[in-house]
């Protein structure tokens, strides 16, 4: 955003200061010991990198097929073309299939890997599970624990009605990403795929967790409504960096 065809006030202020200009969902994640891992490849995949200064990345995860978390990967193929790599990306098998339909040519130059069990990313113990997307469908999230220190964070940035069981891994995390279109949406729930803020903020209530980070969001969330949120819980914002530790 900005949307191009809207003149809503958090619109105009992308356009001016720029504090509410947000690109589609991803995250570039550092690690020492494991290099840099990308997780979803939107549309906006070419800027990010750049504004991330990086040529090059490790490997991919990707946590569903719809054309947000996944519309960048032709340009992620041809980055691997011209510098003559091949491309590591990491999916449940269903959403690797899906992939395939769309673009059955960037295997050539992207090996996809199946992420139905778990993995290690240097010290990082990576698994996967499936979520509910509401009229969308289904999506993963995934959780990340350190073998060493415990710190356990989740990304989980398109959800909806999560079960009992879906919501299991969210208990006490140390961090959770989590995507939330509105502040409060004022739509009906079959017709819905993504929480909105007044649900995550109950939602981590029942959680618990060290730290929330909410992204994902619509021209319905104006960043400077952050002095709303609860402690422990702040809007995303592009460049944002967080660190993946306990201080």
């Amino acid at each position: 955003m900005p949307r191009i065809y809207c003149e809503c006030e958090v619109c105009m202020e992308a356009r001016g200061t720029g504090e509410n200009l947000r690109l589609r969902p991803s995250l570039q994640w550092q690690d020492a010991d494991a290099g840099t891992t990308w997780i979803d490849c939107g549309p906006d995949f070419g800027r990010q990198m750049e504004a991330a200064h990086l040529r090059d990345i490790d490997r991919m995860l990707i946590t569903h097929a719809h054309y947000d978390h996944i519309g960048g990967l032709p340009e992620w193929y041809d980055v691997c073309r011209w510098t003559g790599k091949t491309g590591a990306a990491h999916a449940p098998t269903e959403v690797i299939e899906e992939i395939l339909q769309r673009f059955p040519w960037i295997a050539s130059r992207i090996e996809f890997k199946p992420f139905d069990a778990p993995m290690m990313i240097g010290a990082w113990k990576a698994s996967s599970w499936r979520v509910n997307h509401g009229k969308n469908g289904y999506a993963y999230a995934f959780s990340f624990q350190h073998a060493h220190t415990g710190y356990r964070w989740i990304y989980c940035p398109d959800a909806i009605e999560l079960t009992e069981e879906q919501q299991k891994p969210m208990a006490r995390a140390d961090l959770i990403i989590l995507g939330t279109s509105f502040f409060r949406e004022p739509y009906p729930m079959e017709t819905r795929s993504v929480y909105d803020v007044e649900e995550a903020i109950g939602l981590a209530r029942n959680w618990q967790p060290g730290r929330i980070i909410l992204t994902h969001m619509s021209h319905d969330i104006d960043i400077a409504r952050g002095d709303e949120l609860p402690a422990g819980m702040a809007f995303a914002h592009t460049g944002m960096q967080i660190e993946v530790t306990r201080s």
